[in-house]
C-alpha cells in the first residue's frame, strides 16, 4: 500500500472553530491540511510520523549518552468548549492510502 499523506481524527469535543498546530507551528487550512467533514478528520498532504516505541538497542545507546533521533510530529488542536480555551494534545496521525 502506498502512502500519500496522513489523517488526524478530531476528538468529538472539538466543534466549531479550531486552530491546528504541528510541532507548535500554526497550520493553515487549505494550504497545510483539509478538513474532511464526513468523518471530522484533518487530511495532511505530507506524511506525519510518530517515533514509536523505544527498542532495546535505542534504549541501550541512550543510556550511554548516545542519542538516536527519528522524526516525530506532534499534532495539537486548540478549540473552545463552553467559552473556555482547550487544547487536544498529541493527536496521532494515521497513514492515508494513496488514491487510485
Amino acid at each position: 500500500m502506498s502512502v500519500d499523506g496522513s489523517v488526524v481524527r478530531l476528538p468529538p469535543q472539538v466543534r466549531g472553530d479550531f486552530e491546528v498546530y504541528v510541532n507548535g507551528v500554526p497550520q493553515v487550512p487549505g494550504r497545510d491540511y483539509e478538513l474532511r467533514a464526513a468523518d471530522r478528520a484533518l487530511v495532511f498532504a505530507g506524511r506525519l510520523e510518530q517515533e514509536g516505541r523505544l527498542g532495546f538497542w535505542r534504549w541501550f545507546w541512550g543510556a550511554w549518552g548516545i542519542g538516536t533521533y527519528r522524526p516525530h510530529h506532534s499534532v495539537d488542536v486548540r478549540y473552545e468548549l463552553d467559552g473556555r480555551p482547550m487544547v487536544a494534545e498529541g493527536l496521532e496521525p494515521e497513514s492515508e492510502p494513496a488514491a487510485g
